[in-house]
């Protein structure tokens, strides 16, 4: 607090005393939110898993254990959003913040949580009106009313409203918040003044409230999932007669299919990985291999990266997992620490396509497009970019002094092969029982959850019983801010749907010159810049329903359009200035971004080269379909 803002040293003491009451009310009340988030990630665990044994072990499937399992989905997936918006884990863009003034950024700051609140206070109403109708629905199995599981909404909402202000209260000057709040009921009830004019002003909206009111709330530091969702709302309260009970209907529908249940499975068998030890082993393994030849640690990245990729559902945590093991030894080596945090944020965009990937379930969700197909056909893609990006490794490491290196003696690449083994076949068990149809992208997920402990407990000895409920912690927040943005961008596809966009998109790109080709190349940009900007999934879960049937259209297979789609997106994400890849990189090497920078540009260029490969020739999506 700066002594400016207080009149006298008492009245500062009483705000430090103030903020410190809130920070103790948003603390008991965080542990009263997260001890039951962690529960429900547990208790989808076990559903799952008892489902699979009961089928395959028993061949007496569980009736009820789908709809108990979307019940307890809908409930972890609100109040991990309730986690994530408490510890500030929304996604958000903020590269532009990181440029602004320390006062400036405390204040924007303060705007987007301002603004987040908004959106909670006014669509609060609606979300319990909408439980309200859902209570005359009765569910087929277990015969309950609805509003058990549609009651997760206005709860959810409401117990974000309440962390939303608290961390205004706690945070913020009171000049700060009173000057933020004040700010955004200002605007808000500007556009509710101009309401009249916006009524005439047809499909010129679409670009006032999809362009420019999310723009400006993503560029300020807005999380992504409410700007998409203040735009939405504010679009059809103002410029439709929709019921706004209606969009909490569509918003409920984005986070009910059961398939998005895979991702906090897979989040969770991911932090498993790392934990148990598994991952290590792989790249010690790999490290074995490649280690005495030049650039050899940078190949073992990309093969790391690789191998272990996808499986949390944060490219972050996929990075960590990988460069602790391997950046001390290359340093030693001579090898520059910006050239290291530059080829980590690469191999992030270059294994977006390796299954059991995020996006690929989310695209499966979205767009219909086979889950088993999207699993076979994103592991070529993959090897491509890879391929690429190891031409530049080759040509930055050919001056690399191996003198003091010495040769792994096969003995030892045979012991450090039985130790990774258990851990190397994981990731082939998942993708060959989702592909071969023996299970779901679900219910593999628990398998996975299910070998992962039993291989730390049994083969590799690891396993920090302390650290699991906060592992359950994380996963709830990571999951509840993805599944809240896969919501809020349903509700905005939907928006768009209805207002005939999606027709006039369908048009423009049939009559794009070049046909399919022209289509592709159209597809690269936009989805680079949208993943620069949105990131993956809302970028898809907005986009995948329009652009999927048009590429289909113009001829273009839909596993082969997914894959360019997700790589493009990749390349924005990990790409300066803007993508938040790019400085999750760069924090984990512990690197300016500003160091690392110059080394990104012959990197990016062969992501690129890979990625017009993989667009011009489809084969290497669809091969082996």
């Amino acid at each position: 607090m700066q002594a400016s803002t207080a009149p006298y040293a008492g009245a500062t003491g009483a705000i430090t005393s103030s903020a410190g009451f809130f920070a103790r009310c948003e603390r008991a009340l965080g542990w009263a939110v997260e001890i039951p988030a962690a529960v429900l990630v547990l208790a989808e665990i076990f559903v799952l898993l008892a489902g699979v044994i009961a089928r395959y072990a028993f061949h007496a499937p569980l009736v009820w254990g789908d709809e108990l399992a979307s019940i307890l989905f809908l409930w972890l997936s609100m109040l991990g959003a309730v986690v994530a918006l408490r510890r500030g884990e929304h996604m958000r863009m903020t590269a532009l913040l990181a440029r602004c003034a320390p006062g400036t950024r405390a204040w924007l700051d303060t705007v987007a949580i301002a603004a987040s609140l908004a959106f909670l206070l006014v669509v609060l109403p609606h979300a319990f009106e909408y439980a309200s109708e859902e209570a005359i629905v009765t569910t087929p199995a277990l015969e309950i009313s609805n509003a058990w599981r549609a009651a997760a909404l206005p709860i959810g909402f409401g117990l974000m409203a309440v962390f939303a202000l608290l961390r205004l209260l706690r945070v913020g000057s009171a000049r700060q918040t009173v000057g933020a709040l004040a700010t955004v009921a200002v605007i808000i009830g500007l556009f509710m003044l101009a309401q009249p004019l916006l009524a005439g002003l047809g499909k010129i909206n679409l670009i006032i409230f999809f362009v420019g009111v999310v723009a400006a709330n993503v560029f300020l530091g807005v999380p992504i999932a409410f700007s998409f969702a203040l735009a939405t709302f504010g679009y059809l309260a103002l410029t439709t007669h929709t019921p706004m009970m209606v969009l909490v209907g569509r918003m409920d529908e984005g986070m009910s299919h059961l398939i998005l249940l895979a991702v906090p499975m897979f989040i969770f068998l991911g932090l498993l990985i790392e934990m148990t030890g598994m991952a290590r082993a792989m790249i010690g393994f790999l490290a074995s291999l490649l280690g005495h030849v030049r650039g050899g640690l940078s190949y073992v990245l990309i093969g790391a990266m690789y191998l272990v990729s996808g499986i949390s559902g944060s490219k972050v945590a996929d990075m960590a997992a990988v460069a602790p093991a391997l950046f001390p030894e290359m340093k030693q080596r001579g090898a520059r620490p910006g050239n290291l945090a530059a080829l980590l944020s690469c191999t992030g965009a270059q294994t977006e396509t390796i299954p059991p990937s995020i996006v690929l379930i989310t695209i499966g969700s979205v767009t219909g497009v086979s889950i088993a197909a999207l699993f076979t056909g994103g592991l070529l893609p993959g090897v491509a970019l890879g391929l690429t990006l190891a031409v530049i490794v080759w040509r930055r490491s050919r001056d690399e002094d191996l003198s003091q290196v010495r040769r792994t003696p096969g003995r030892e690449i045979l012991r450090l092969m039985a130790v990774a083994l258990p851990a190397l076949l994981l990731p082939f068990f998942i993708r060959a029982a989702v592909v071969e149809g023996v299970a779901t992208a679900t219910e593999v997920s628990t398998l996975g959850i299910a070998y992962s402990v039993l291989a730390g407990l049994l083969l590799y000895r690891r396993f920090d019983w302390q650290r699991l409920p906060r592992m359950l912690i994380d996963t709830a927040a990571l999951a509840g801010a993805i599944i809240f943005i896969v919501g809020a961008a349903t509700g905005m596809a939907w928006g768009l749907t209805q207002s005939g966009f999606s027709r006039d998109l369908a048009d423009v790109m049939a009559r794009l010159p070049g046909g399919a080709i022209g289509f592709l190349l159209v597809s690269i940009v936009a989805f680079t810049i949208l993943g620069s900007v949105l990131e993956g999934i809302p970028a898809i879960v907005l986009f995948g329903p329009l652009l999927f049937p048009i590429a289909r259209a113009v001829g273009v297979n839909e596993v082969h359009y997914a894959m360019v789609v997700i790589l493009s997106m990749g390349v924005g994400l990990f790409a300066p200035p803007f993508g938040v890849g790019y400085y999750g990189a760069c924090a984990i090497s512990k690197v300016n971004p500003d160091e690392a920078m110059p080394y990104m540009w012959g990197y990016l260029g062969a992501l690129v080269a890979g990625v017009l490969l993989v667009a011009f020739i489809p084969w290497i999506s669809t091969g082996f379909l």
